[in-house]
């Protein structure tokens, strides 16, 4: 990924937290040359020192398939992201774009049956656990398990390398970004509004 000095992120708790929030990533592979993606919710873990993304896709899905013959699986997240019109600026310029992406990099294995449980486990845990009637796994029938567990393959990609970009107007001079974050809270759309809300805590 490309990322100009300005928008580079290096803070790991940082991109951590990012991720966790931003959680329904990309899986991107090849096969014969060409790309395949599939967006999924995914998890961000560690282990004795070293950090994962697992999840799981259908067992219909090739992708999987790929995993193994792939050196370097690409996991994409993204975050708020709004145009910025330059009429906010002090000074004539162009428009651009504002937004937040993280690229993690690694190789990926299938998780055998007792990994997926857990995964399963632990993800509707982290979705479930604060609603009235939450659907956790210690809740839901064997047959209703025996039956999806059939339909689905677990994974784990081992991350080796992150690539964090946050372009939020850091190169623009103060005046010109506190104009930004008002004119996003004017706009209509919810995703400027979320720039918004990120560009505020930079203030």
């Amino acid at each position: 990924m490309y990322i100009p000095k300005y928008y580079k992120v290096t803070d790991f708790e940082e991109i951590r937290e990012f991720i966790q929030k931003n959680s329904f990533g990309t899986i991107v592979t090849t096969k014969k040359g060409k790309p395949i993606a599939t967006h999924l919710p995914l998890r961000f873990s560690e282990k004795d020192g070293d950090y994962y993304v697992t999840g799981h896709m259908a067992y219909g899905n090739p992708q999987w398939r790929t995993f193994e013959e792939s050196e370097d699986i690409l996991v994409m997240f993204q975050g708020p992201h709004a145009y910025i019109s330059s009429s906010w600026y002090e000074h004539e310029n162009v428009p651009t774009w504002n937004y937040q992406a993280v690229h993690a990099y690694g190789a990926a294995s299938i998780l055998d049956e007792e990994e997926l449980k857990q995964e399963l486990s632990e993800m509707l845990l982290k979705y479930e656990k604060h609603r009235e009637n939450p659907i956790l796994w210690e809740k839901l029938s064997p047959q209703v398990l025996e039956k999806e567990l059939k339909g689905i393959i677990g994974f784990k990609i081992k991350i080796c390398e992150v690539q964090a970009a946050y372009k939020m107007s850091q190169n623009r001079n103060e005046k010109d970004y506190v104009n930004i974050v008002q004119k996003l809270q004017e706009e209509k759309d919810i995703n400027s509004h979320q720039m918004a809300e990120v560009m505020k805590k930079k203030l």
